[in-house]
């Protein structure tokens, strides 16, 4: 039986991922403001969650991608109870370098729109790396 090649990272690789806002997830709760409503870093680390899922099952085995840039623009607010969805799509690669549009939605609105960047890395280096620099 041949085995089949591990697929590859390419533009136009997609996932979505969803939360329901809790009170843990506010401005007031993440120390980003003093509103009951869905705390930008929680939108922030939403859409990273979607670049993740976009690419899991193309990243190569022993590798990685972490975040290197974020650009969003948070434009509506969420009230706890809501759900919101994140949606990613690799737009492009340059070697280890991953690009992402994202949206957040809840359904009506857009509530958060950007790019996010990533780069493919050796787990176990980086990791490695990391614990030398602290």
């Amino acid at each position: 039986m041949q085995e089949q090649p591990e697929p590859a990272l390419a533009p136009g690789l997609s996932a979505q991922v969803e939360l329901t806002v809790t009170d843990a997830d506010t401005a007031q709760a993440v120390g980003s403001g003093d509103v009951p409503v869905l705390g930008t870093p929680r939108v922030v680390a939403l859409a990273e969650a979607a670049t993740v899922a976009a690419t899991a099952a193309a990243v190569p085995s022993g590798s990685t991608t972490v975040g290197t840039r974020v650009e969003l623009e948070h434009l509506a607010p969420t009230v706890v109870g809501g759900t919101v969805r994140a949606q990613a799509r690799l737009t492009a690669v340059d070697g280890r370098r991953l690009s992402f549009e994202v949206t957040v939605s809840d359904g009506n609105a857009t509530v958060a729109r950007g790019r996010v960047d990533r780069v493919l890395v050796d787990r176990q280096r980086f990791v490695d790396r990391a614990g030398r620099t602290s």
